[in-house]
């Protein structure tokens, strides 16, 4: 049976596309897998490299800024499940998807809650998310410096709403989300 791991990341940012990925392990499972938050940015990075030598397959999929907008942070993150999936290559038999709700598709699946930290496949997928993003974040940082995307992430901190204040919102920052969207109305 083809089982494949599926999470996301970036529900929470302000800016940037909210980021999934799915995961098939097979028999190699590295060692030190759990939630990618638990995880240093050394360790994160070096597990990235080990499931994507390793894993029998992998992918990456994502909303954009405007589909999150349009759709709301939830239905774009199931979005972005969804396409990360199909993006496998390989169609698996059953799909474990960290949380409480699943995307709307053909696979045989079932919710996790807390599944980036028990199940192997779905942490392989949380840390190939959030590495994918935040290496999009640091590219980002590189356009815009004066945001400090590099540091935050994206996130609301106090440093990216002074920014945001500052300079002005970007193409890339989410208008539906409540600090954009008051930043707007000013």
């Amino acid at each position: 049976m083809i089982v494949a791991g599926c999470d996301e990341v970036g529900r929470g940012p302000l800016a940037g596309d909210v980021v999934a990925a799915a995961v098939i392990l097979g028999e190699y499972t590295p060692e030190g897998l759990t939630d990618s938050k638990k995880l240093s940015e050394k360790k994160r990075l070096r597990l990235y490299s080990e499931i994507e030598n390793h894993a029998i397959a992998f992918g990456i999929g994502r909303a954009s800024v405007s589909e999150i907008d349009e759709l709301n942070i939830l239905n774009a993150s199931l979005l972005a499940m969804k396409r990360s999936v199909e993006a496998l290559g390989i169609k698996p038999d059953h799909v474990l998807v960290d949380g409480n709700k699943l995307p709307t598709w053909e696979y045989s699946a079932e919710a996790v809650v807390g599944g980036d930290a028990l199940i192997p496949s779905i942490s392989a997928a949380s840390i190939l998310a959030k590495v994918t993003r935040d290496q999009e974040l640091i590219a980002l940082d590189q356009h815009y410096p004066e945001y400090g995307f590099a540091k935050h992430k994206g996130y609301p901190t106090a440093q990216h709403i002074a920014a945001i204040k500052a300079h002005g919102v970007l193409p890339i920052h989410r208008r539906s989300f409540g600090p954009i969207a008051r930043l707007l109305k000013t």
